[in-house]
């Protein structure tokens, strides 16, 4: 089996690497607009050849794995590229943009919106690791408009490297993303943002910061050309859910502004709910 992986950080490369460790038989190639990274995927052994499009129609799965509004971009293209028997499958955090990109194309068919609910602040090919899947959840949009046989295909091989399917709309999906990744990475951005511009001793920073400090902006680190794109692709949503973020910000400043500690200490409280809601949900980098 040939397996293509366009994009080699450390999504597309986990998978390849899942895919040599669960697949018998696989061979896989890769494509990367970093020509380094291609090189070092190679050396480290995520890919066996490097993936050049003459080489599209030879594979018998592709995986887009690139910024979201690049993997818009190029998707159609790919579409007409692949053989008739292949499947190609995205894994990009935003799904609306690229179902409806593809609705009309002759192969939608042979297309299949994923979102992997796995990942860490780092990028790159040496990011990547075989078991970043491991018992996370994979996303999957309008599967009834893709081949039963090549979502067949797709579903055991989730299932291989311990995903957990979950079935979404995708316009659904970029409304609830927003609020449970997107407005996360925000809030990451913007109190490393805050503290940089506030505190100009960087060693006091890093002397007190401890690991809640350091666990609430992890996310800070992440890549800009990856987030940039999401931000920009599901703006409508993630405006709504920041809205709402601020005016509880604003209801917070309030309530201290006001010393209203006997309404803070219940609204705290009420919030500390959330843990029964997030029971079993491991403490990971996801």
């Amino acid at each position: 089996m040939n397996i293509g992986v366009i994009g080699l950080g450390l999504i597309g490369g986990s998978f390849a690497l899942a895919a040599k460790k669960h697949i018998t038989n696989v061979v896989l190639f890769g494509g990367d607009k970093k020509v380094n990274n291609i090189k070092e995927a190679i050396e480290k052994g995520i890919i066996d050849y490097e993936l050049k499009s003459k080489d599209y129609t030879k594979m018998d799965i592709l995986i887009l794995a690139i910024p979201v509004d690049a993997a818009t971009d190029i998707v159609l293209n790919l579409l007409d590229k692949i053989n008739d028997n292949a499947l190609l499958f995205d894994v990009g955090s935003t799904k609306y943009s690229i179902c409806k990109m593809v609705e009309l194309h002759p192969k939608r068919n042979q297309f299949l919106g994923t979102h992997p609910i796995a990942g860490t602040e780092f990028s790159g090919p040496l990011a990547a690791f075989s078991d970043l899947y491991f018992n996370k959840t994979q996303i999957l949009c309008e599967t009834e408009k893709t081949r039963p046989d090549l979502l067949e295909w797709a579903i055991q091989f989730f299932r291989s490297i311990n995903m957990n399917i979950q079935e979404m709309d995708p316009k659904e999906h970029d409304q609830h993303i927003a609020y449970v990744s997107h407005i996360s990475h925000i809030s990451s951005f913007m109190l490393g943002k805050t503290v940089m511009e506030k505190e100009d001793d960087e060693k006091a920073i890093f002397d007190m910061a401890g690991s809640g400090f350091a666990s609430t902006v992890r996310l800070a680190k992440s890549s800009p050309e990856m987030w940039t794109p999401i931000f920009k692709q599901n703006n409508e949503n993630i405006l709504e859910v920041l809205n709402e973020y601020i005016a509880n910000l604003e209801q917070f400043k309030s309530l201290l502004e006001n010393k209203d500690w006997s309404e803070m200490h219940k609204q705290i409280k009420d919030i500390n709910s959330i843990k029964k809601i997030l029971k079993g949900i491991p403490e990971s980098k996801t």
